[in-house]
């Protein structure tokens, strides 16, 4: 079997909002779960317990997202502001 080679250049990583957008998949997340609790014995009598802790999991993996790209976000920062500072121009 022949090894695969890319035949064209990988896009650059598309970059947005992202502190913003992990912030709001996470409260989604959080309230999904809230939305749910009042009605964990009709979850319960069907065994779809799962789906109430699956929102509960969301919102704490959003937790550690939000650490993490807020993290990535000011090492971003200080990168850019240390090679503005050397007169690099950002390359």
């Amino acid at each position: 079997m022949a090894k695969w080679t890319p035949r064209h250049e990988a896009p650059e990583p598309l970059e947005g909002p992202v502190v913003p957008t992990i912030i709001g998949g996470t409260v989604l997340w959080f309230v999904l779960f809230l939305v749910q609790v009042p009605f964990y014995g009709w979850f319960d009598d069907r065994d779809l317990t799962w789906w109430v802790w699956t929102c509960l999991a969301g919102a704490g993996l959003g937790l550690i997202g939000i650490w993490y790209v807020r993290g990535r976000d000011a090492a971003i920062k200080r990168d850019a502001a240390r090679r503005a500072a050397e007169g690099d121009g950002g390359h």
